[in-house]
């Protein structure tokens, strides 16, 4: 199915692995022109993908990154919030958590997309584009671990549900695509702080989470769904929230 997305302009957030990595190349087999950012990364321009360093974990770097792709390809059509984790990421339980693990959550999985969307609106708002924010199954099953990322991850979803109506009449769609365990560095860094051995863990992650396939997910298949919410075939879809998460939730 042709997505009718090729000659269109990007900004990935949280470009450099996992899930943004797959969003990159999916973007880009498309047709779209990609700007992938994240913290540390050398300026390069690779298989006709803009890399740039950016930390969206600040207003100002997510204003640096809108820029950036502006002076780039002089346009901006999609913004695809993917920005996630964080540096303090941890499973300790409510009562351990300092105040920097809150702050460092928060600002990496939902202020990045918020002044990230804010930034590049006038922009998406000439083009009659998208935003695509990145978000979790623990959105909806916020009792952690990891406690912060998830609170985090609900706050996400929330935004996009609230902000929807008035993007939309600025002729701006914005979508939620919330994956289920998936197959990154980040489910690595969870299984590894349990203690267990980092391979017995995931293979148990799909049962203890209800995943009815049986398997974690594939970044590409978040990708393909991403670029489908992107893309001119999904433009009655606004202010939804596309889980994709192995029949996890069931509609809960």
């Amino acid at each position: 199915m042709d997505l009718n997305l090729t000659g269109r302009v990007a900004l990935v957030t949280g470009g450099g692995g996992g899930i943004g990595t797959a969003v990159v190349s999916r973007l880009a087999a498309e047709g779209v022109h990609v700007v992938a950012a994240r913290r540390s990364a050398t300026p390069a321009t690779a298989d006709g993908v803009v890399h740039i360093a950016a930390d969206v974990s600040h207003p100002e770097g997510c204003a640096d990154a809108v820029a950036a792709t502006i002076t780039a390809f002089g346009r901006l059509d999609i913004v695809v919030n993917n920005a996630g984790g964080g540096e303090r990421l941890t499973l300790d339980p409510f009562a351990a958590l300092e105040p920097e693990d809150w702050d460092d959550a928060f600002a990496v999985n939902f202020f990045s997309a918020v002044h990230t969307a804010r930034a590049a609106l006038p922009w998406l708002a000439e083009s009659a584009g998208v935003v695509v924010n990145v978000s979790s199954l623990g959105a909806h099953r916020t009792d952690g671990p990891p406690l912060a990322y998830n609170v985090a991850k609900a706050a996400l979803t929330a935004f996009g549900q609230g902000v929807a109506p008035e993007l939309a009449a600025r002729g701006v769609r914005i979508v939620t695509v919330t994956p289920g365990p998936t197959r990154t560095t980040m489910w690595d860094r969870f299984a590894a702080a349990s203690g267990a051995p980092v391979e017995a863990v995931l293979a148990g992650i799909p049962e203890r989470m209800g995943m009815l396939t049986g398997r974690m997910i594939d970044p590409g298949e978040v990708a393909d769904l991403i670029a489908f919410a992107s893309s001119p075939r999904a433009a009655s879809v606004v202010g939804a929230d596309l889980v994709i998460d192995g029949g996890a939730l069931r509609g809960a």
